[in-house]
């Protein structure tokens, strides 16, 4: 009880300093208050006196009471299209996960090439790869299709958390698939559904316009280098004991045999799933339909085909937190830019970087912007509280938008490598028992120079190429 109430302490505390200094010259009172509230909600969602969910439901509320917005502009959020994808990508890797397609996809890969330990990393990395461009949900694939599987198979060889026995193969494959989800994730813009919300904020900040294609196109080049070096980074760091695993294409084997042929329900999630990338990848080409839109038409068809009931919608209770936890900070963090303090704070902070040329500008800026994942629990959060301002002051020192653009983009997806809550799968890999933390710290400290390095020489000449700066 009374680590609850320091919790309640911290983030009301914080709110009630930042309001009680007076707003700078050009600031109205309702956007300080505004500030105050927001910086609380997201303290509030780290520290967690109640879930992140409730707590940016209060803060939603303490807009309305202390009047820094009116009703109506309080809730718009929930109407805003970024934050309907949210939900539907829920909804998708739903079926995805009912159906049994991506345990179908995983066995696949591991009966193919999961005769060694190397091997079995490799499939499960390359399962996660394929449905990562069709599930926006990286909780929903991790939680509901990888982690069962990789469980199964370190139980399999007898890779157990509670018995000394996690570093035969356990420890190995959590933290192997751990870090190359991070990568993942910042490969597709379905990676996970907060990188719907960085390319509605850069369209907002930077007019920078960036899609499923485009996202995929810049990313894939410095994507793959990073897939190839990080399972041997894992693997020199965590070394399983166990190095060759034939009898996993076996367990593979087995478990399709068991499930026999495709089902209906499966290829109609395929169908749809493959309908609605399409539909993405050619907006303004082929079609003008927006893809929140284009998202909730493919649930549609999951519905009438009954692949999806109603009940499995409204029994999803982590789709819906995330609806309130979207709607609500992707709202105030747009409403704080239209009150002018972003490009206040760009303008107070340039004098940081003053002297600097934009490529070093850049490079500092990035960098306090990656560790400064430390703090956060969720990318979301990371996102909604530095990725305007940060974005505002590269510019303002300089560099060019696209390429500003795309190093926050992939970085905010990249940083949550460090630690094991930096994003929605790593508590639920880290609450499996098989990694011990400093181990999976250590691993995460070594995968961020790595990325760094990868995405700030070979990504950023891969962007020169394809013309993005």
């Amino acid at each position: 009880m009374q680590s609850k109430w320091v919790k309640w302490l911290i983030c009301v505390g914080v709110g009630v300093v930042i309001s009680l200094v007076p707003p700078p010259g050009g600031v109205t009172r309702e956007a300080w208050t505004l500030l105050s509230i927001f910086i609380a909600t997201i303290v509030g969602s780290m520290v967690q006196p109640l879930t992140g969910s409730a707590m940016v439901l209060l803060g939603v509320t303490a807009t309305v009471v202390f009047g820094a917005l009116k009703p109506f502009d309080a809730l718009k959020g929930y109407a805003d299209p970024v934050v309907w994808i949210v939900l539907s990508a829920f909804f998708l890797s739903a079926a995805v996960v009912k159906t049994g397609l991506g345990r179908r996809v995983a066995l696949i890969f591991i009966k193919l090439i999961g005769k060694s330990t190397f091997g079995l990393g490799y499939a499960l990395v390359g399962t996660d790869l394929v449905l990562a461009s069709v599930v926006p949900s990286n909780g929903a694939r991790n939680g509901g299709i990888m982690i069962p599987l990789a469980v199964a198979v370190s139980e399999s060889f007898d890779s157990r958390p509670d018995d000394g026995t996690a570093n035969r193969l356990g420890s190995y494959l959590v933290n192997l698939l751990y870090q190359c989800e991070v990568v993942i994730g910042a490969t597709f813009l379905t990676g996970h559904a907060g990188n719907f919300v960085m390319a509605k904020l850069a369209k907002e900040t930077a007019g920078i316009e960036i899609g499923y294609v485009s996202w995929l196109t810049a990313a894939i080049v410095p994507s793959l280098i990073s897939l190839a070096v990080i399972p041997a980074i894992v693997y020199r760091m965590d070394p399983p004991e166990i190095r060759s695993t034939p009898g996993a294409a076996e367990f593979a084997a087995a478990e399709l045999r068991k499930m026999g042929k495709m089902s209906g329900s499966e290829k109609v999630v395929v169908g749809t799933l493959l309908s609605v990338i399409f539909l993405w990848a050619t907006k303004d080409v082929v079609h003008s339909v927006d893809i929140s839109f284009v998202a909730l038409a493919g649930i549609a068809a999951l519905l009438v085909t009954r692949v999806l009931e109603w009940k499995d919608l409204m029994s999803d209770p982590n789709a819906w937190s995330t609806f309130i936890w979207y709607g609500g900070l992707v709202n105030m963090a747009s409403a704080l830019g239209e009150s002018g303090l972003t490009k206040l704070f760009a303008e107070r902070s340039a004098g940081f970087t003053e002297g600097f040329t934009w490529m070093a500008a850049l490079a500092v800026l990035l960098l306090i912007y990656f560790y400064s994942h430390y703090f956060f629990a969720s990318i979301t959060a990371h996102v909604l509280a530095m990725y305007v301002p940060f974005l505002a002051v590269t510019l303002a020192a300089g560099a060019p938008a696209g390429l500003a653009v795309l190093c926050l983009n992939y970085f905010s997806t990249l940083n949550a490598s460090l630690t094991h809550y930096g994003t929605t799968p790593g508590p639920i890999y880290f609450g499996l028992g098989y990694a011990k933390q400093g181990v999976w710290w250590r691993i995460g400290l070594a995968a961020s120079f790595v990325n760094i390095a990868v995405w700030s020489t070979a990504g950023v000449a891969w962007w020169r190429v394809i013309g993005w700066w």
